[in-house]
């Protein structure tokens, strides 16, 4: 039977799609002790965990894990394939699906923070922005109310095409593994709420960088690009004895219920299990010992639960601590740093006489006594040692500079195992300096103390063909002592520098320096983009090479002077210029044929404005749209122009992004703007901009023009950031299936930087034009009006929205129901003046809704109108607001 094991420290919208599950009891609230998790995945939005689900269903069915899913946001700012719901009640639609999804996989409890869903970005710190400082203290409050062993989050790093939010989830995921044990952070929750800190077991991130086999041996056969790292695979062709199907399939099942993603249309799995692939996780951090790289245990499928839920044979009893911390992360050679181990046995149970083990990379020197004692029950060890590597070439990670160091615990009652990765640098680095979010995401691994996690983004820097751009080196003396050298970069063919090496002298112990070259595509008939744009090269500091980044050539275009008529028609003479190819393809599924998806863009300015003229080839059209839906346009035929004004920005927030749809259903075409610095419908948000459609049999063509003072800020006449991208859909069901455009990589429409340049020769802008405040989006559903998730605040006793309880001076809650002929009359009790947030619930689901502000304490009587009758097992849910701050959820039955 698995085992628990507690690591603490000492220190309105009434819309229903699932009915309701009433408790046995005649009433009850959300007042109690929390429910106990053994795991938890941290998302953003509903359906990133999605992909989890034949892990967290095996993990349900053979251990009797219990996971629970943080989702901060509920996906408004999504999309909808089945229905016009948008804002909070399409927050309420995907809650519910998303509900429906876990529970395939045996999750039965879904926390969502209320966060606000925006637009798409990969910008982490816009996401954090519009999040706020709050929502880690929700997540540290969540962990320290259902006390989860393993943690599972998403990818923290500004990887390509990586969704801010993503990484802005598992960053704070990351943060709560440390901060809920530790009581000096958000002490309240302890002092006044009454909850103590936590130190979950195990902390790891979805997915693994590498390679590996499909089949039952793809966790075995998984081979890391940076082998330090521990990754664990469990396969999906594993069967369930209860459903009788593979687990990837189950899995598949429940992605189709996301039907408002699009996601109903996913094909199935293969039914031959030697064709599946493992569900990946790659380890952050642990406090308990876990199986060693290479073994068995490793390959198993209770491998992330092992010394934190499971105990394989030989090894040490749950309840065990066993951790590696290192003086240093970057360590050189020949210079000595320090080790310290330290186990602590269980609370009940003995280790009795222990010792540890140190683990190097060949060649390496140890030195120290590894003999812990006695650990009697409850009781700590602790063993330190230094460690020299060697002063030849280092056993490191191939390519990474990464190597691990380990330590095996011996005892009476078992063995355990843990590590730690290092980088061995040479007394001075250099890189090619950072994009912006990545310098940020780096410096944040710095501030949490994940120095692990640097170093996952290859550092890349735009460049336009045919163009130049300063290339910063920046060069860091991480020795002890100033230091003098030299700089030098290696291009490949079709590039040039203004000079190959240069000097650095004097540069401080812990110091940095940028040393700058000019770089020049010498070659521009080299392929751009995703085609092959990416052209890797080489930075060496005193003859030894210490980086690898990568140059990505983005296409360019000059913008003739020209006088067009927006007709939808490409007049004689109105686009001079040469035509640009959209027909690369960036996400999606390749155009089959260039009548299937293909196309070709002119532009022209004339005083103040920029046109285009976009010819798409397409055998099928999408979806016509309504134009009062007239929006989110991946779901359907479109042209997406996108505009900034500097070619400097950071996220899209100071952007200009317009999408145009050729054909709608009342006919004409609409346009709007989406995810930049002001979205919604074009008239609205874009006054001036004309648009002018043909559709034809085999395509259609889209015109526009766009005043650039509807730009945020004044243009820069030689670097126009510009992008020209088309969405292709073949179907009726509002899913779109290929994505084609200019400047083509995975996300670009959230990359600014990856956008193509635009000159427009002779063009003048206005001095000082303004840069507006961007508009956000920042309307999210309440779990108070949720009744999905009020129920499961009775039924988990966990507040909502990962906030505080109120106080029982300010708590409200119902107490009895009765069903009448104008509705149902609900008797509430309050301490004090609040908010009630009513739902009638019966086995079709919400039969009725009200919101009920109750002046005083006391008991008030209050009806909900029913707007159907009542099916089986009717009850009263409702929610309580207080003043000030916390909710209460309640339940009573329907007499």
């Amino acid at each position: 039977m698995r085992k628990r094991l507690s690591l603490v420290l000492a220190a309105t919208v009434a819309l229903a799609l699932s009915p309701a599950v009433p408790s046995a009891a005649s009433s009850a609230a959300s007042s109690g002790a929390p429910v106990d998790l053994d795991a938890l995945f941290v998302g953003a939005h509903p359906d990133d965990e999605a992909f989890s689900l034949s892990t967290l269903g095996q993990w349900n069915e053979d251990h009797r894990v219990r996971t629970g899913v943080v989702t901060v946001t509920r996906g408004e700012g999504g999309g909808n394939a089945v229905g016009p719901e948008e804002g909070p009640a399409l927050g309420l639609l995907r809650e519910s699906e998303e509900r429906t999804a876990v529970g395939k996989a045996g999750v039965g409890e879904v926390f969502n923070l209320d966060d606000v869903d925006f637009y798409y970005t990969v910008s982490a710190p816009l996401t954090d922005q519009i999040w706020g400082a709050d929502t880690l203290e929700k997540v540290v409050r969540v962990v320290r109310q259902t006390r989860p062993e393993v943690i599972l989050t998403m990818d923290p790093a500004p990887s390509p095409g990586n969704h801010g939010n993503h990484q802005q989830a598992a960053r704070l995921a990351v943060q709560a593994f440390y901060a809920a044990a530790d009581p000096k952070v958000f002490p309240e929750q302890i002092t006044r709420e009454g909850l103590r800190p936590f130190a979950p077991a195990r902390l790891l991130l979805g997915g693994g960088r590498g390679t590996s086999q499909n089949g039952p041996a793809c966790a075995s056969t998984f081979r890391p690009n940076n082998p330090a790292q521990n990754v664990y695979g469990v396969w999906g062709g594993r069967a369930s004895q209860a459903q009788g199907r593979t687990w990837a399939a189950i899995e598949r099942e429940a992605q189709r219920a996301y039907a408002s993603q699009g996601w109903a249309v996913f094909p199935d799995v293969p039914s031959d299990p030697a064709q599946l692939g493992c569900d990946f996780f790659t380890q952050v951090d642990s406090r308990v010992p876990f199986p060693e790289p290479g073994s068995a245990a490793a390959a198993a499928p209770t491998a992330i639960l092992d010394g934190a839920l499971t105990r394989a044979n030989g090894t040490v009893p749950l309840g065990t601590l066993f951790g590696l911390r290192t003086s240093t992360f970057d360590v050189r050679p020949g210079t000595p740093f320090t080790v310290k181990v330290s186990a602590t046995a269980p609370s009940r149970e003995p280790l009795g006489r222990s010792s540890v083990t140190l683990g190097v990379p060949a060649g390496w020197q140890v030195s120290g006594s590894g003999e812990l004692g006695r650990l009697s029950a409850g009781r700590a060890g602790t063993a330190t040692f230094t460690v020299t590597p060697t002063t030849g070439t280092p056993a490191t990670a191939a390519g990474t500079g990464r190597a691990r160091v380990s330590a095996t615990l011996t005892t009476e009652r078992g063995r355990g195992y843990t590590d730690r990765q290092v980088e061995v640098s040479p007394p001075v680095r250099a890189g090619q300096q950072l994009l912006p979010q990545v310098a940020q995401y780096e410096k944040w691994t710095s501030e949490v103390g994940v120095p692990q996690l640097r170093g996952i983004v290859t550092p890349v820097l735009t460049l336009p063909s045919g163009g130049s751009r300063q290339v910063g080196v920046v060069v860091t003396n991480v020795s002890d002592a100033a230091r003098s050298g030299t700089v030098r970069v290696d291009l490949p063919a079709g590039f040039t520098a203004d000079r190959a090496e240069a000097p650095y002298q004097g540069l401080a112990a812990g110091a940095s320096t940028t040393v700058p070259f000019t770089v020049t595509n010498s070659d521009p008939s080299l392929k751009t983009s995703n085609q092959g744009g990416d052209y890797a090269y080489t930075i060496s500091v005193d003859g030894a090479v210490v980086s690898r980044p990568a140059l990505e050539l983005v296409p360019t275009a000059a913008v003739p002077q020209a006088t067009p008529t927006v007709d939808g028609v490409a007049g004689d003479g109105e686009y001079p210029g040469p035509a640009l190819d959209i027909s690369r393809l960036w996400e999606g599924t390749a155009c089959s044929s260039a009548a299937d998806c293909s196309g070709t863009a002119r532009l022209a300015w004339h005083d103040d404005t920029l046109y285009l003229l976009v010819q798409v080839q397409d055998d099928v059209l999408g979806t016509r749209l309504a134009a009062a839906d007239c929006k989110r346009h991946w779901r359907t035929d479109s042209v997406e122009v996108t505009l900034d004004p500097r070619g400097t920005s950071e996220n899209t927030s100071t952007t200009f992004k317009t999408a145009v749809l050729p054909a709608t259903v009342e006919g004409p075409p609409c346009f709007l703007r989406d995810a930049d610095n002001r979205q919604g419908p074009g008239e609205q948000t874009a006054p001036g901009m004309r648009v002018a459609s043909k559709v034809a049999s085999g395509g259609y063509t889209v015109e526009m023009s766009i005043p650039l003072e509807l730009l945020p800020g004044s243009v820069d006449p030689d670097h126009l950031g510009l992008n020209i991208l088309v969405y292709d859909s073949d179907t009726q069901d509002k899913t779109g299936q290929t994505r084609i455009g200019w400047s083509t990589w995975g996300g670009v429409q959230g990359d600014p930087y990856r956008w193509g340049v635009a000159a427009l020769t002779g063009y003048r802008p206005p001095a000082d034009r303004p840069v507006p405040d961007p508009v956000i989006p920042d309307t999210a559903l309440s779990s108070l009006d949720s009744p999905q998730s009020l129920e499961q605040a009775v039924r988990v006793h966990v507040p909502l929205a990962g906030g505080p309880a109120a106080m029982e001076s300010d708590s409200g809650r119902a107490v009895s129901a009765v069903a009448g002929q104008d509705g149902v009359k609900v008797r509430l009790r309050a301490n004090a003046a609040g908010k009630a947030h009513l739902f009638v619930r019966d086995a079709q689901g919400t039969a009725g809704s009200r919101v009920v502000t109750v002046p005083r304490e006391g008991v008030t009587t209050v009806t909900v109108p029913l707007t159907r009758a009542l099916a089986g097992n009717p009850a009263v849910v409702a929610g309580w607001e207080a003043p000030g701050g916390g909710t209460t959820a309640s339940q009573v039955k329907v007499r």
